[in-house]
């Protein structure tokens, strides 16, 4: 996997057994307790919302200080 390679296809995701297993692109596959999935998707939505943000305002010219 290279470090800046970027996916658009969301992960696979489901509880099995009292445990959370992510399957993702590039054969990521990850189980996780389902605190650690809940602390995981609060951190995904909120960094989703700058990296939008940031891609939004990314052409705007900058505005004088």
């Amino acid at each position: 996997m290279s470090d800046d390679e970027v996916y658009d296809e969301p992960s696979k995701v489901r509880a099995e057994d009292g445990v959370v297993n992510v399957d993702g692109p590039d054969a990521v596959d990850v189980r996780l307790t389902p605190e650690a999935a809940e602390t995981t998707a609060d951190c995904l939505t909120e960094e989703a919302m700058r990296a939008r943000g940031q891609r939004r305002l990314k052409n705007l010219p900058q505005k004088p200080a």
